[in-house]
């Protein structure tokens, strides 16, 4: 089984769809004796969305509380942030989508402060953080331009992440490997 010591700053979750990650980020979370917040950045847009959001509230127990926040999570970890808590954002990604359709096309700018923004507050935490991100880079090319921004913004949020982690971890199959660990 997967053991790392971590209570204290920003760990990095990363793997790809359906991988199992936030799984591992859940039991992370569930072996600190801390509060537990789960920061939620999926919209439901439609009804398989929806379904999903419930699916993945019912795999939480009642220890648990729910903060659902889609853009401004740099804010929200900081009001929420103290030594005895642990927070599990879930997921980077889904953030990221929902900050493309607040700024649509041409305004890669305000895409990378805020990327920028949620860096600095992870590099600054009282309690604990777990961060889970899709890695989208190791898959085709995106034959689109939108797709292929996306892409290059996931990998850049995923590499300001990691550099401000203490820990870092890739999951294939459900199956974890840590990348770093400080």
């Amino acid at each position: 089984m997967f053991k790392t010591k971590f209570n204290k700053g920003c760990m990095l979750v990363m793997g790809g769809a359906k991988s199992g990650k936030s799984s591992l980020a859940l039991k992370i979370c569930d072996d600190l004796p801390f509060r537990r917040i789960f920061l939620a950045t999926a919209q439901a847009f439609d009804k398989e969305m929806g379904d999903r959001i419930a699916r993945h509230r019912e795999e939480r127990d009642k220890k648990w509380c729910t903060v659902e926040e889609p853009l401004d999570i740099a804010a929200k970890i900081r009001e929420l942030d103290n030594n005895n808590t642990v927070i599990l954002i879930d997921c980077l990604t889904l953030w990221l989508n929902n900050l493309f359709l607040k700024y649509e096309t041409g305004n890669d700018e305000s895409i990378y402060q805020s990327i920028n923004e949620l860096a600095g507050q992870l590099s600054n935490m009282q309690g604990a953080v777990v961060a889970v991100s899709n890695d989208v880079g190791m898959g085709i090319v995106p034959d689109n331009a939108l797709g292929r921004r996306f892409r290059d913004a996931a990998g850049t949020m995923n590499q300001k992440i990691a550099s401000v982690a203490s820990k870092a971890v890739v999951i294939f199959a459900g199956l974890p490997l840590v990348l770093k660990d400080e």
